[in-house]
């Protein structure tokens, strides 16, 4: 790789780069090259998926990933976590020996006491593999055989925005790439015609406002931003600004691209800014989907059966059920990484009638998606993700009733679940204490839940790295190991 080609590859504040391959500012050049003379070498691409020539490190057992991400934070005691003996604790103050001088939200650390509250929802065993779910749940009873459980998940953030952005990039704070964009970057497409990448958001079941989401939680940050996350909206238009304008024809159009291609590579050949190859790339990109989206979002070929198996609204565009059949045909197409946002999960008080209502609206789309995967032979070489992130407190949060109550952010432990190929089928793994307040055993943070996804998509997580202001940068940071005891 010559100096010119490290230039591109190293380029976002960059300008300095660009020009002093050109011979000016050699000096300040010179100070942040390595002492050989050379920028850090750039890694090969693979001419066929546009990732790195390098990946897979070893057999992928999967080969792409539904997210399918509950905002707000679902309640493991109300869903996974059965804990029978908060029957008998019910009402009682938690104890400190419990709590430990654990922090707390801002919206709870004003009560005077902290009253335990059981589950008000039926547990019961289902399947071969006798996993204890909840009454709200009865699609995912369905095919629980199917899952791995995860009950011991904990993470360091306690509120939503540090929460998921730490979920989604590695790192509490804004400005890292997001999986998907990791995803992007290492493995690229199988389907050229359609992101590698791919967003989707349903609005909340529940009664209560539910909380924002933010397109940076999709964005490839420091990574170039063609490996970001295209959001697909429901409607008659899933992106903005695809379709030509009145008057333009295919002919003109393409004779247009190739105008602008050219001004974009004598610019490319002035400053040497790979923003410029990416803006070329995603031009491009464009003009392909212009055809692959409107085939994408044409569910005319779906039988009636396709439709009650996802349930009613997967006919309405943009509801949670009409995503999960979208991310079905996403991953049909090759699409590599397909992350579905459900907002409304976030039940600090009238969990009762929230909860129901959000499970209400995912619990079948959501069982139908394992099942419809299943039946397709799909998937073994599919990874599905479940979950939200963090639980939610054993204590009550505001008053408690009879029939009513609410449950504040609990980082210390939550539930997820994921389904696929290279993993235990029908397995639970971890245990909490009585009071689903404390792992006891097998904790799962969320950098080994991160590392040991990569390891199924053949991806060594220490081993995925982006030189950034020179440091080498990966999704799980310093940390992550294997969760071996999930894997089959």
């Amino acid at each position: 790789m010559n100096l010119k080609q490290e230039f591109e590859q190293h380029l976002t504040r960059r300008q300095l780069f660009g020009l002093g391959a050109k011979g000016i500012g050699i000096a300040a050049l010179a100070s942040l090259l390595r002492q050989d003379g050379f920028a850090a070498a750039g890694e090969e691409r693979n001419p066929k998926t546009g990732g790195l020539a390098s990946l897979p490190h070893f057999a992928p057992k999967v080969k792409r990933v539904i997210f399918l991400h509950q905002s707000g934070g679902p309640s493991q005691i109300d869903t996974f976590d059965y804990k029978p003996s908060l029957e008998k604790l019910h009402g009682t103050e938690l104890p400190d020996s419990i709590r430990k001088g654990q922090r707390i939200t801002g919206m709870t650390s004003g009560q005077s006491a902290f009253p335990c509250v059981k589950s008000i929802f039926k547990f019961a065993q289902h399947g071969q593999s006798g996993t204890w779910l909840s009454e709200l749940l009865p699609h995912t009873a369905k095919v629980v055989d199917d899952l791995t459980i995860i009950k011991s998940v904990h993470t360091d953030a306690i509120n939503h925005d540090p929460a998921i952005t730490f979920f989604q990039t590695g790192f509490q704070q804004p400005g890292r790439p997001s999986f998907g964009s990791w995803m992007s970057y290492g493995l690229g497409s199988e389907n050229q015609n359609l992101p590698a990448y791919i967003v989707l958001l349903s609005t909340a079941h529940a009664l209560n406002t539910d909380q924002p989401l933010f397109s940076r939680l999709w964005s490839s940050g420091f990574l170039p931003s063609s490996y970001q996350g295209v959001r697909l909206r429901g409607g008659a238009t899933p992106v903005l600004y695809l379709e030509d304008p009145a008057g333009v024809n295919k002919t003109s159009r393409r004779q247009m691209l190739d105008a602008v291609s050219k001004l974009n590579k004598i610019k490319h050949d002035d400053y040497g800014d790979p923003e410029i190859e990416t803006r070329i790339t995603q031009y491009e990109m464009a003009y392909r989907m212009q055809t692959s989206v409107p085939d994408l979002m044409d569910l005319s070929s779906e039988p009636d059966k396709t439709f009650e198996m996802y349930g009613a609204e997967s006919r309405k565009p943009g509801t949670y059920a009409a995503n999960c059949l979208l991310a079905r045909r996403l991953v049909e197409r090759g699409v590599r990484f397909v992350q579905l946002y459900h907002r409304g999960w976030d039940q600090h008080n009238d969990l009762p009638r929230d909860l129901a209502l959000q499970c209400k609206g995912t619990d079948q789309a959501t069982a139908a998606l394992v099942a419809d995967l299943k039946q397709r032979g799909m998937l073994e070489d599919t990874l599905i993700v479940w979950g939200g992130e963090f639980g939610r407190t054993v204590y009550c949060q505001g008053k408690l009733t009879d029939g009513n109550y609410g449950r504040d952010h609990h980082p210390r432990n939550f539930a997820m679940w994921m389904a696929g190929g290279g993993l235990k089928k029908g397995f639970s793994l971890g245990e909490t204490d009585d009071f689903s307040y404390n792992v006891v055993s097998d904790p799962v943070p969320v950098y080994d839940l991160q590392a040991t996804i990569l390891h199924l998509l053949g991806i060594d997580h220490k081993r995925l790295t982006y030189r950034f202001q020179g440091r080498d940068f990966r999704l799980t940071d310093v940390h992550g190991e294997l969760v071996e005891k999930v894997l089959a």
